[in-house]
């Protein structure tokens, strides 16, 4: 079996990678602001919808899109729970954002890479490191840190607040169950064919709950908004498989691993540019430290599968 070999050109690697996180950071703001018009698998199905049209021509133009039927019932069980997840997590994360900041959801969020490394071990067989039980550790005192002015609130009445987090928690969940059916599942179809694929089949099970029509009750920024996201949803993911052409996966999840701090960045530049729409996200000294906690951990516990 041939192993892939990065081009070596690092450069171009951290570039994509930094635009990667840029782009992921950036999401959850535009997702918020369409939320006070439209609900989430509306915005969800929209996504999907224009990322399949987009990736489906993408593909076509290169004679590519040859989606072939599944070999066996495994692979359709494989793309049942690959597209199952995908669409929930996307869903779940979304709905979530309606009820906490959009930094809360991305430090939250950071936890599906940490499940799927678990997903790993106990479905792959994969080694799980000393160097990797540091990251998880970071990773959740991190995550006791940002939310330390609210442990009361999260362990006590089931508030609104409580409730986005743990929406954010089952889409981390829905993730890793996605991202392991995928890894599979690349053994039988390329990424960009296997995507289209899930971008379809997650529109066509978002149909039935969408309520199109929410569009015209958009004003002129929020559609804008809505065509980046969904833009965003083929130039993010291919983003990030470029970068991880030029680069190491590793190099490349742990600078992906930032965009906490990306998104309350962002946070705080949108607020002073468009403050009718977004509302500062202010943070503690403490909190802000816990979010780069979370960040050192999930980079930590990616560098430490360079080897």
């Amino acid at each position: 079996m041939h192993l892939h070999v990065t081009s070596g050109r690092w450069k171009l690697g951290l570039a994509l990678s930094l635009l990667t996180a840029a782009f992921w950071g950036s999401l959850p703001i535009a997702l918020k602001i369409l939320l006070t018009d439209m609900q989430a698998q509306t915005v969800v199905w929209y996504r999907f919808t224009a990322a399949a049209v987009l990736l489906g021509a993408g593909l076509a133009w290169r004679r590519e899109l040859r989606p072939s039927a599944p070999r066996n019932r495994t692979v359709w069980a494989l793309l049942a729970i690959a597209s199952l997840g995908f669409s929930a997590n996307n869903v779940l994360f979304v709905m979530g954002l309606g009820y906490v900041t959009a930094t809360a959801g991305q430090v939250v969020i950071q936890l599906a890479p940490m499940l799927l490394l678990f997903g790993s071990v106990a479905v792959f067989k994969e080694r799980f490191s000393g160097a990797q039980v540091m990251g998880l550790a970071l990773l959740l005192g991190g995550m006791l840190l940002f939310f330390h002015e609210r442990v009361g609130e999260l362990l006590g009445n089931f508030t609104g607040y409580a409730l986005g987090i743990l929406l954010v928690v089952l889409a981390a969940f829905a993730w890793a169950f996605y991202a392991l059916a995928q890894k599979q599942l690349l053994t039988t179809y390329g990424s960009a064919g296997l995507m289209w694929m899930l971008y379809a089949s997650g529109a066509a099970l978002l149909f039935p709950l969408a309520h199109p029509s929410q569009l015209f009750a958009l004003d002129g920024l929020q559609l804008a908004l809505l065509l980046y996201c969904a833009v965003l949803t083929v130039l993010g993911y291919g983003a990030f498989a470029e970068a991880l052409a030029h680069w190491e996966a590793s190099r490349v999840s742990a600078v992906v691993a930032g965009t906490p701090l990306i998104t309350w960045a962002i946070n705080r530049l949108a607020s002073m540019i468009l403050p009718a729409y977004v509302k500062a996200d202010l943070l503690s000294a403490w909190s802000l430290l816990g979010a780069g906690l979370v960040t050192v951990g999930c980079a930590f516990a990616a560098l430490s599968r360079r080897r």
